[in-house]
């Protein structure tokens, strides 16, 4: 995937980068998206790649840790719009509550944040209705991000073993980001 906003990586590239930042207007995207999570049946996008002695005697899958590519779509429906992936690792992480520790890189592919990435980091409780993680970072236009997700399981089907994730993102960002990216090549 090319990196559209990501120009002149440089140290005097970064050097004007960061000169010029410092005067940036700071601004709030929200961000708002489905997850197309695959863990069954054909074109899986979750895989198990680890897992502790005590995991499958656990009412947690305490020590599971999986490696996911899932896309990410504009609205529920697996056949939307698709505007990006979300890679990362997940871990079973709680031996008392069904709870996940979460690295996640959301990668767009389309739209106005092409390019662009956004990091999470976080304990995620599956239990509860909604649930809030962490932003972490980013890059492109959300280079230096922070602020923090809201999400929910949108619908999981226990048959095909197929969810949907709905996820609500709310990123403080340096507003002239990218344009200062592009200027300083």
């Amino acid at each position: 995937m090319p990196n559209t906003h990501a120009r002149n990586l440089s140290p005097d590239g970064e050097k004007k980068w960061f000169q010029n930042i410092c005067n940036g207007k700071e601004s709030v995207a929200k961000v708002h998206f489905y997850v197309q999570d695959v863990l069954g049946g054909e074109n899986i996008t979750v895989y198990e790649v680890a897992r502790a002695t005590i995991s499958s005697n656990s009412p947690t899958t305490f020590g599971q840790v999986r490696v996911l590519d899932d896309l990410l779509t504009a609205e529920p429906d697996f056949n939307s719009q698709e505007i990006g992936r979300v890679q990362g690792l997940i871990t079973s992480a709680d031996l008392e509550t069904f709870a996940l520790a979460m690295n996640l890189n959301f990668v767009f592919t389309a739209g106005k944040y092409n390019g662009s990435t956004i990091s999470i980091l976080g304990r995620n409780q599956i239990d509860n209705e909604y649930r809030e993680l962490p932003v972490v970072g980013g890059t492109g236009i959300f280079r230096m991000a922070r602020g923090y997700a809201i999400t929910n399981t949108y619908s999981y089907d226990a048959v095909t073993n197929y969810g949907v994730l709905e996820y609500t993102l709310y990123v403080t960002y340096v507003e002239d980001a990218a344009n200062i990216l592009l200027a300083n090549e």
